[in-house]
C-alpha cells in the first residue's frame, strides 16, 4: 500500500529521454524539410515521427508502426475518388481500415493508420484535388521513414553505450 504515485527508475528514465531525443529530432528533421521545401506539405511529416516513433525503441514497432501510416495512405488514396459525403468516406475508411489492420495484425498500430489516413483524406478550405492527397502521401511516408532510420541509429548506438556500464546503471 506504500505506492508513489510518480516514480521512475534509471531504466526507465534512460528509455524516455531517448524516446524524447528521437522525437525531438525526428521533428527537427522534418521541420528543415517543411522549411526547405514550402511547395509540399511537409507540416504533416512531424505528426508522422510522432505517430511511429515508439517508447521502447523497437524496430519491430516501428515497421508495424510504418506498415500502418503506408495502409492508411493506400487507403486514403483509395477512397479519395469517391463520390460520398466526407464523413461517410472518413466513416468508411475507418472501417476499411480497423477490419485490414485485424488482418495484417498490426491492431496495436491502428491508431497510426487512421491518422495517416485522415492526413491524406481531409483537406479543408482547399480545392479536392488527387495531387494534394500524393503529396500528403510522401510528406506521411517521409515522416515514418525518418522514425524509423532514427529508431534504427538509436538501436546501434544502444548497444555500444551500455558496454562499458554495468547492468544496474542501465
Amino acid at each position: 500500500m506504500n505506492k508513489r504515485f510518480f516514480e521512475l527508475d534509471r531504466a526507465a528514465c534512460f528509455s524516455h529521454l531517448n524516446y524524447l531525443l528521437r522525437v525531438i529530432l525526428g521533428v527537427i528533421v522534418c521541420f528543415i524539410f517543411y522549411k526547405s521545401i514550402p511547395q509540399y506539405p511537409f507540416y504533416w511529416s512531424p505528426v508522422s515521427v510522432v505517430l511511429a516513433t515508439s517508447v521502447d525503441n523497437s524496430s519491430n514497432q516501428a515497421y508495424d508502426r510504418i506498415k500502418a501510416n503506408v495502409l492508411g495512405c493506400l487507403v486514403g488514396i483509395s477512397l479519395y475518388p469517391v463520390d460520398l459525403p466526407e464523413l461517410l468516406v472518413l466513416c468508411l475508411g475507418a472501417v476499411i481500415i480497423v477490419f485490414l489492420a485485424i488482418g495484417l495484425r498490426i491492431t496495436g498500430t491502428v491508431r497510426s493508420a487512421l491518422a495517416a489516413f485522415i492526413i491524406v483524406t481531409i483537406q479543408v478550405g482547399q480545392t479536392k484535388h488527387w495531387v494534394i492527397a500524393l503529396e500528403r502521401v510522401l510528406c506521411v511516408v517521409t515522416g515514418c521513414l525518418v522514425a524509423l532510420l532514427l529508431t534504427l541509429i538509436f538501436k546501434r548506438l544502444r548497444p555500444k553505450a551500455a558496454k562499458g556500464r554495468g547492468a544496474e546503471e542501465i
